[in-house]
């Protein structure tokens, strides 16, 4: 006899069909963060808010380091936020937005996870070599 779970908004699933729905669905959050991601103003917000640490930054400190209106900058921060790649909340009068370091280690374990399985050549760790810059990129 087949496990059968109930998943709102899904319905009824074996537990094959359930561990199947729960690996899609991890991807698809991965495939939304990265895409979030794939902006040059995105990324840089980003990585401004990994740098600064769960304290995070106030919206005005982004727009003026960034150099990005501040209705451009909403919109970015809107984009990272439906990822869940950051956190919003509000001190006094402002915004202060940090980084979701969960979010970013679930979405870097996720494409770690099977790191060098088929070789084993870098188990038990993930040992990546920074890419040197191309020829292109140091004449550019």
């Amino acid at each position: 006899m087949a496990i059968v779970v109930w998943i709102p908004k899904v319905g009824f699933l074996t537990l094959r069909y359930l561990l199947k729905y729960r690996m899609l669905m991890k991807a698809k959050d991965v495939i939304e963060a990265l895409g979030a991601l794939a902006h040059e103003h995105r990324l840089a917000v980003y990585r401004l808010l990994v740098e600064r640490g769960p304290e995070g930054v106030p919206a005005g400190h982004i727009a003026t380091r960034l150099k990005l209106a501040p209705s451009s900058l909403t919109f970015h921060l809107q984009a990272l936020q439906r990822a869940g790649l950051i956190n919003q909340r509000r001190e006094s009068r402002q915004l202060i937005y940090s980084a979701d370091f969960d979010a970013m280690n679930d979405v870097v374990g996720y494409l770690t996870e099977n790191c060098c399985a088929g070789s084993g050549e870098c188990a038990p760790g993930c040992k990546p070599v920074r890419a040197t810059p191309s020829k292109r990129a140091a004449t550019a």
